[in-house]
């Protein structure tokens, strides 16, 4: 009876547990669908490229699945369309450089080693039936661990690891089928044919249907990291004061902090920005971007903003720390800090503004030259308070948010010699100057020479009157004065 009462007992709870089961699994199953939902939508809205990009591929794989489905392409392709297939699936890639990338290396490693392996398979039959499985198990040996060994450079790795991999894989199927198949060359052509085809279609949807370019996604890129550490260092000096103001119990309003994050997406940029400008190589010209454009000088300037925004991040560290700055000190260099952050702050803003527009950089000169200026005088005030005060524990924290400060001034003048490369490089145009009214109404609108008469005639000069020709509205009201004409001598 026991036992009876205690199966009971357990069957009674798993149907229990069953029911309230069915009865959340509506509810749940909303839950996840809406939460799968707003992640889709989410990650559409962050990038509507994306949604482009799944719609070119899928148009390509369509197109190229005419080799299947059309009888005659069928028959001219055989089996080997699905070749074509394989390769929009493996080489259509988000941006056009990474599309052409892997689309030129597929292309010329099935070239290269399918020559290669059908000048295997001739060689080895020359050495008759026993001795042709030993020659082409040689010769892919020698092949197949020298490409391998090739992959172990950096430079290799970077532009040409897929090509390689192609080139193994390609090399190994002819050299070895053709030991069995008859008709190599046929099938040798069919599938480089297809891959061709396959290629083509990736290619050409790829540049002319939305085309996502590297090289401008690079530009971009190299801009924003600039603009995040600008908008860091634009609030910093207002932040670090404002907190010792608070620890010491000042009141102090609370505001939106997200600036002080902004920072460290540029130090997790680099493999981003590695992969750009590796794929930018491979693209044509376009836009504001020639075929030779120094994308390799994109990666000098974001090397320095990621040394910027190390030091940044120690300035960072200075701002949560719980040690206090004597309130004498502080007053002593806050000027000098805020003063230095802020023209960091401008000139790169300017570096970045140079590099979108793609204009000269100049005007983040004087912005580089006052925060040269205002680390001059925030070394004067340190050696003043370190002179004033006993206790040097107190000058560390000051010191070193000023030695850090200028770290990052040197840090800025790097980028802007980067910059200035980059623009002379790639030929970025001339800043036009504005020219305020004032400025041109002071150009004479006619300029002469004063010249004595030396006829003994004392009591008169000669004026000659050349014209200059000044594009303004007082240009304009000025030549409907009566004016002598130009190159006439006129008595005084």
């Amino acid at each position: 009876m026991e036992m009876e009462s205690a199966t009971q007992q357990k069957e009674s709870g798993i149907l229990a547990s069953a029911w309230g089961w069915l009865r959340v699994f509506p509810c749940s199953l909303k839950a996840k669908v809406t939460n799968i939902t707003k992640s889709i939508k989410k990650l559409g809205q962050d990038d509507p490229r994306r949604v482009t990009h799944s719609l070119k591929v899928g148009l390509a794989l369509t197109l190229v699945s005419l080799l299947y489905y059309a009888r005659p392409l069928y028959d001219g392709f055989g089996v080997s369309g699905m070749w074509a297939v394989l390769t929009v699936v493996v080489v259509f890639e988000f941006t056009v450089g990474a599309t052409l990338s892997k689309g030129l290396n597929r292309g010329f490693a099935t070239l290269i080693a399918g020559a290669l392996g059908v000048g295997a398979q001739r060689t080895a039959i020359l050495c008759g039936d026993k001795g042709e499985p030993i020659v082409l198990g040689i010769l892919v040996f020698i092949l197949a661990a020298a490409s391998t060994f090739t992959r172990f450079f950096p430079r290799m790795k970077a532009r040409y690891d897929y090509g390689i991999l192609i080139f193994i894989l390609t090399f190994s199927m002819v050299a070895v089928s053709g030991y069995r198949v008859d008709e190599l060359l046929v099938l040798a052509h069919q599938r480089l044919s297809t891959i061709l085809v396959g290629g083509a279609a990736c290619t050409v949807i790829s540049i002319f249907v939305c085309p996502v370019w590297a090289g401008e996604d690079l530009h971009k890129l190299i801009a924003s990291n600039l603009e995040n550490l600008a908008c860091y260092l634009e609030g910093f000096g207002d932040e670090y004061f404002q907190v010792n103001k608070s620890e010491e119990g000042g009141d102090v309003t609370k505001k939106d902090k997200s600036f002080l994050q902004k920072y460290k997406s540029v130090l997790n940029s680099k493999t981003q920005e590695d992969n750009l400008a590796n794929f930018a190589r491979w693209e044509p010209g376009h836009g504001k971007f020639r075929l030779r454009h120094p994308w390799q000088q994109y990666l000098k300037i974001g090397a320095f903003a990621r040394q910027c925004a190390y030091q940044i991040e120690a300035l960072n560290g200075c701002i949560d720390s719980r040690i206090q700055v004597p309130q004498e000190i502080q007053s002593k260099i806050q000027e000098s800090c805020e003063n230095i952050s802020s023209e960091s702050s401008k000139a790169l803003k300017a570096l970045a503004s140079s590099i979108k527009k793609m204009t000269d950089p100049s005007p983040a000169n004087s912005h580089i030259e006052a925060s040269k200026k205002a680390v001059n005088d925030l070394e004067i005030a340190l050696k003043e308070a370190s002179l004033n005060t006993l206790d040097l524990q107190a000058i560390v924290p000051a010191a070193t948010v000023a030695s850090t400060l200028m770290e990052v001034v040197k840090c800025i003048e790097k980028i802007s010699g980067s910059v200035t490369d980059l623009s002379n490089l790639a030929h970025f145009k001339e800043v036009e100057p504005n020219v305020s009214p004032e400025g041109k109404a002071s150009h004479l609108l006619h300029r002469g020479s004063v010249n004595p008469v030396l006829d003994g005639d004392s009591n008169h000069v000669v004026i000659t009157i050349v014209e200059e020709t000044v594009d303004s509205p007082e240009t304009e009201k000025n030549q409907n004065l009566k004016a002598p004409n130009p190159g006439k001598r006129v008595p005084v």
